[in-house]
């Protein structure tokens, strides 16, 4: 029986320009589909996006659930598209306070959105809570970029008795840093739920940056993949220092190195 996997993206080109990351966010999703996985694909629904164009709607049964964050109601909502060029379907997640009016890590001006954090938090539950909706159980769950970095960590620690969670194996992705400033003063105190208790995060520094986000989100992984060749050694020391299973980055020919990692994981 095909494994199934959940990609959990920060990019995919065509709707995010190109760039190493969202053009393997279109090409590795599709490259397993044909190789006979079953997949599915989320990202943000990042203000740049333009949803005629991309032809986005809304799918009305996923969206409507609210998520508490920092004591606040945030709707989700759920869009969906298919990139035309490879019959790949993806999954938007949305928000108004969060995503609809502003793009990745910082404003038109290059400040950095002090909520960056709470948007990461939204980002996981939304989509761990939409594949639950979808009654999908993936066996693999693979995570790109640092709007991903808290997945990991949800899927152990507060779905980890859920029925699409309960047996899947988590894969980070690293990149090369895309989120020049911290998660904010809150962080800690908003990724609190269930049993994913704050205390967890007590041996990280205060400052949630993009390499203690990257060591957290390896903490909790059970592969790690080195996706691009400028990747943050210090990450990629702290992972095989951990044991953690570490696949190199295997060039532009990838589809057979991926195909193995997460057959063998």
């Amino acid at each position: 029986m095909a494994k199934k996997i959940l990609f959990i993206n920060q990019e995919i080109t065509p709707y995010i320009p190109e760039s190493a990351m969202s053009v393997m966010g279109r090409d590795l999703p599709h490259a397993m589909q044909e190789a006979g996985f079953e997949i599915r694909t989320f990202m943000p629904k990042w203000g740049s996006i333009n949803e005629r164009r991309g032809q986005l709607h809304e799918v009305i049964r996923l969206s409507g659930m609210n998520l508490i964050i920092n004591d606040t109601d945030h709707p989700l909502i759920i869009k969906v598209a298919s990139i035309p060029t490879s019959r790949l379907q993806v999954y938007f997640i949305d928000n108004d306070d969060y995503f609809t009016k502003r793009d990745m890590e910082h404003d038109e001006a290059g400040i950095a959105y002090p909520d960056n954090g709470e948007r990461a938090i939204f980002f996981a539950r939304g989509v761990l809570e939409t594949v639950k909706k979808l009654r999908w159980v993936p066996d693999v769950v693979v995570c790109q970029g640092w709007i991903s970095g808290v997945v990991p960590f949800y899927i152990k620690k507060a779905y980890n008795e859920e029925p699409s969670f309960a047996n899947c194996k988590v894969v980070t992705s690293l990149y090369s840093n895309t989120l020049k400033n911290d998660l904010g003063e809150n962080f800690k105190e908003c990724i609190e739920f269930r049993d994913a208790k704050a205390e967890f995060l007590d041996k990280y520094s205060e400052k949630f940056d993009f390499k203690e986000l990257g060591k957290f989100a390896i903490d909790y992984s059970d592969g790690v993949i080195e996706a691009t060749e400028n990747v943050n050694k210090e990450l990629l020391d702290y992972a095989n220092e951990n044991k953690c299973p570490v696949m190199s980055y295997p060039g532009e020919e990838f589809t057979e190195a991926y195909k193995d990692f997460i057959e063998n994981l």
